[in-house]
């Protein structure tokens, strides 16, 4: 296998990989603004630049310097090179790039809130100046509104040109344009066209530096108390991966994870930004009962295990069964619901909750597509269900399931609005538990409501449209006395049985997947969230 040399140490390539890349690969930091694996490579920046000694097959391969300094992003990686990012002439190359984008920049570190993760400012430690030669006085750009969520800061921008290569490389909605020549170059929207297209959140996060900000995260939080959580898109059927970053106990934030098989490098605004429901005000938080007056917080005890009581006895009477299983939810959700429901009647009637679509999928230039369905995980619902053995119907038919139950469990965990008035009218005087979390319409008409927990709350699998399993972690502890719905139905089973409830766990959920249910996929092919987490600390150690 062909390998380079870079700082004294053997490093092994693929053909057409660049220099950059094969650095990257072997976690040898080259500093880069411009490149992005995701876009073009323009080598604008040229703080990349490295020495170079390569063999000279006109004279035997003897090791010969290139004259000039290269740029490692654009430079393919050839057998036998020798790279040097830390010669004088490199080092010097760094310092003078370093020095001549902070002659404008404001410096206003303090303020930004791209301070903690700013490669302008981890670079200007790594490889500037300890004090600056500029006395001149810095030139002033205007802060710009581009569109609905995204502000820019002229004065901080380094014209690495990532976000105006994103609008025509990856969305080809090119609204980002460069205006201006020299020190008065800037970065603008076309004349009378916002950045208002369906990824536009995402050259937020392309943004080396704080030009490019996020009008929703604007002064929330230092992003040094975030904790990055990694998850699964639980809106859209996608499967985005994501990062879920909060801090005690509130979500600030989403920001995509890269993952080239799914979603690369992007994710949506609707997945970015439609997460608020789970801070929604208006989230049940306590169970209720039809015939019984609100408890108050301090009664969610009393509350939890009446309501449990009342469900169990109100299903055990209630004859023929049928459920209706959310695909707002988790495998897991789904197995431990079937398997209660089950048990109480084991001929009891499988229905998938309705799944949401908007319009079509929409496929973006760069590879990108927002699919039109708005549950996360209807494939994998079904998939589990049928393994419980039976017909599982789906939501059309819910007239049909419920003509012959006298009890039904329902599920929701919707975002938004999602009771029909074909559901309502099919429910007449049957007994009906409810799990769900926002305000709606069959909410009143239960005879037990029990609140339960977002995706972002608990951990869990689910299946996208490709049919990929992916597993997600509970970022967030779930909104004062609420529950998943999987920990709702050990409780109801363990009532049911007269046993202690035990703490629901997902893997250990997968394996009785795997075991009880034949479906071994959700241990051999089920794909778990790869995060690298490193601590970096400037702290000079010493030997006594």
């Amino acid at each position: 296998m062909p390998s380079i040399s870079i700082n004294g140490y053997e490093c092994q390539f693929t053909e057409g990989q660049t220099i950059l890349e094969v650095a990257l690969a072997h976690e040898h930091e080259i500093p880069h603004y411009c490149w992005h694996p995701g876009l073009s490579v323009v080598a604008s920046c040229r703080i990349c630049l490295v020495e170079i000694w390569a063999p000279n097959p006109r004279n035997d391969n003897v090791l010969e310097e290139i004259p000039k300094l290269m740029p490692a992003c654009q430079t393919p990686a050839s057998d036998g090179q020798v790279v040097y990012t830390d010669s004088p002439k490199a080092v010097g190359n760094q310092r003078a790039v370093m020095e001549y984008l902070l002659i404008n920049h404001p410096v206003d570190c303090p303020v930004c809130d791209q301070a903690g993760e700013c490669s302008l400012q981890d670079y200007s430690y790594r490889y500037g100046r300890s004090a600056s030669r500029f006395q001149e006085e810095k030139l002033k750009q205007p802060k710009k509104d581009l569109g609905p969520n995204v502000l820019l800061y002229s004065d901080r921008c380094i014209m690495c040109t990532r976000c105006v290569r994103f609008t025509r490389e990856v969305t080809g909605t090119s609204e980002l344009i460069v205006e201006g020549r020299g020190a008065l170059e800037q970065i603008d929207v076309f004349p009378g066209l916002a950045l208002d297209n369906e990824l536009s959140g995402n050259v937020i996060d392309l943004c080396p530096v704080g030009a490019l900000l996020d009008k929703d995260f604007l002064f929330q939080q230092r992003v040094w108390y975030l904790t990055s959580t990694p998850s699964i898109d639980g809106i859209t059927s996608g499967g985005d991966n994501i990062s879920v970053e909060h801090n005690n106990g509130v979500v600030y934030r989403i920001k995509p994870r890269t993952n080239p098989e799914v979603n690369g490098w992007w994710i949506s605004d609707e997945i970015r930004y439609g997460w608020e429901f789970v801070h929604d005000e208006s989230r049940h938080r306590l169970p209720m009962l039809r015939d019984h007056l609100p408890w108050e917080p301090e009664e969610a005890s009393t509350a939890w295990g009446e309501s449990l009581d009342r469900a169990v006895e109100g299903l055990r009477t209630a004859g023929r069964l049928a459920a209706i299983i959310s695909p707002m939810l988790s495998c897991e959700d789904a197995w431990h619901l079937g398997r209660l429901v089950r048990e109480l009647d084991p001929e009891a009637t499988l229905v998938v909750g309705p799944v949401p679509v908007q319009g079509e999928d929409k496929s973006f230039p760069g590879g990108y597509t927002v699919r039109a369905e708005k549950a996360p995980n209807a494939r994998g619902v079904r998939r589990v269900l049928a393994a419980l053995g039976g017909e599982v119907l789906e939501f059309d038919r819910v007239g049909e399931a419920c003509a012959g139950a006298g009890g039904l469990l329902v599920t929701g965990n919707y975002p938004s609005a999602w009771v029909t008035d074909a559901l309502l009218d099919s429910l007449g005087d049957r007994f009906v538990v409810l799990m769900d979390t926002m305000p709606n319409r069959l909410v009143e008409r239960a005879d037990v409501f029990l609140p339960s927990a977002t995706w972002m709350e608990k951990s869990g699998t689910f299946q996208n449209v490709d049919d990929r399993l992916q597993v997600f972690e509970r970022a967030i502890e779930p909104v004062d006395y609420c529950k998943s719905e999987a920990q709702i139905a050990i409780d109801l089973l363990a009532r049911h049985r007269g046993e202690s409830s035990t703490w629901f766990n997902a893997a250990l959920a997968r394996q009785q997947l795997a075991s009880e249910a034949g479906l071994s996929a959700f241990v051999t092919d089920v794909q778990q969230p790869s995060v690298e987490q490193s601590a970096e600390s400037d702290m000079q150690v010493v030997d006594l």
